[in-house]
């Protein structure tokens, strides 16, 4: 049987994120898929370098199936965000208010919900990132 989970590219790091300091980037794209978002968010070191841009007020985009980082970072309660629609509940039950759309805009932070919204993701994230976070605008 084939497992999916071994499918995909990989490709060298430039650092582990034990070693990475959020306030030497100016904004953070969490990418999407099922198993590297859920893996992701069951490392404490990982968690705590996305809260850490949340911390330090800079922006964040996040696709697919990336809000179950947002989710574990402790960042969702009380924003409108979007998402793979499964995560829903998830979100909901983390204090967020889920709503349908190709993209969300909301303090410093943006979330679409899969690869036919890329073009809206890719575009909100880039005016998002230009402005450094500060433009709030749900979408």
């Amino acid at each position: 049987m084939f497992n999916h989970l071994d499918r995909g590219d990989t490709f060298p790091v430039d650092r582990v994120v034990s070693e990475a300091d959020a306030s030497s980037y100016d904004g953070l794209v969490l990418p999407g898929g099922v198993a590297n978002p859920d893996r992701a968010r069951m490392e404490p070191e990982a968690v705590r370098f996305v809260r850490s841009f949340f911390d330090l007020g800079k922006p964040v985009a996040a696709i697919c199936h990336a809000p179950w980082m947002l989710i574990e970072a402790d960042v969702v309660r009380d924003r409108t965000v979007t998402s793979w629609p499964s995560l829903r509940t998830d979100l909901r039950n983390a204090g967020a208010t889920w709503v349908d759309r190709e993209v969300v805009v909301e303090e410093g932070m943006v979330t679409s919900r899969k690869p036919d919204d890329l073009d809206a993701f890719c575009a909100a994230a880039t005016e998002m990132f230009a402005e450094g976070g500060r433009r709030r605008r749900t979408a």
